[in-house]
């Protein structure tokens, strides 16, 4: 089994959608699950590549696709204008909802006899409740990091930034106390920092709210990964999203990890080793090694 980069699927319109592949490192290695990375709004799995090369060296296999209007694929959708990125195109959050599912389908094709987990960041986390109400039948674990309750009130809906912007200049302070990561993100000529209602519209910044679904098809186990000082929901918001999935959707496995003075991007945080260290941990109690 090898990593494989710039891979792509066609979806339904059409649209060629690029992904990464990272297999586990050590040879011979059975991957103990297939993880599949969903990325925030304005971003592309290029971020997260370090994260990417833990999960496989910790023996799991990981896909990584930048979604509808964003990354590579979003470059080529919107023929190479930069200026673009981050807007879905037609079809709008209903199409990048439905070629995120279709990309779980592409995963559980290729690997049919392995767990699937789904790992969402931010917006990614947002996709991947949507997801979690609709097909819990078809994953076997889901990881939420930066993420939020989904209620007005609970998440943040405006300047994510505004009580860091004294702390630097680049607009990006909200994302982690490192400065480097900041820097790196304005630099980037594949991210925005184009806030997510004017890139989706209000429609579909709208059709982001919502609850966890009762009584869920399939009890799977849910880690919830957020800093104290995210902007988008934080503690509150977290830990309200918590007693949701086990109210009102009936799982019984659902653990919330909040890092102290952590900012939004807890896999590009100044802790980061914390965080890797719980998150693969936590995978592997749960999907064992089969080497």
């Amino acid at each position: 089994m090898q990593s494989e980069h710039d891979r792509t699927f066609d979806d339904e319109d059409g649209v060629r959608i690029h992904f990464d592949v990272y297999a586990p490192q050590a040879t011979g290695t059975t991957p103990a699950a297939a993880v599949q990375l969903a990325h925030g709004v304005g971003e592309h799995a290029g971020r997260y590549r370090e994260l990417c090369e833990r999960l496989a060296a910790a023996g799991f296999l990981v896909y990584a696709d930048d979604h509808l209007g964003h990354g590579r694929t979003g470059m080529e959708q919107w023929k190479g204008d930069a200026s673009r990125l981050g807007r879905l195109g037609p079809g709008g959050l209903r199409a990048a909802v439905r070629d995120v599912h279709a990309f779980s389908t592409l995963i559980r094709d290729e690997n049919p006899d392995l767990p699937l987990v789904f790992v969402g960041h931010s917006w990614g986390s947002l996709i991947g409740q949507l997801l979690l109400n609709r097909h819990s039948d078809e994953y076997d674990a889901m990881v939420l990091s930066g993420t939020a309750y989904r209620m007005l009130g609970s998440m943040n809906g405006g300047d994510l930034n505004k009580r860091h912007a004294k702390l630097g200049t680049t607009g990006a302070e909200w994302l982690s106390r490192d400065p480097a990561v900041a820097q790196a993100f304005v630099d980037d000529p594949l991210t925005t920092l184009t806030p997510l209602q004017k890139l989706f519209g209000t429609m579909d910044a709208a059709r982001l709210i919502g609850r966890p679904a009762r009584h869920l098809a399939h009890d799977l186990p849910v880690l919830i990964q957020v800093g104290s000082d995210d902007p988008l929901g934080g503690p509150v918001s977290a830990r309200k999203l918590e007693a949701a999935l086990r109210s009102r959707s009936g799982l019984t496995d659902v653990t919330t990890i909040v890092y102290e003075g952590a900012r939004h991007e807890v896999f590009n945080e100044t802790n980061r080793e914390e965080v890797f260290a719980d998150l693969t941990t936590w995978l592997a109690d749960r999907f064992p090694s089969r080497s």
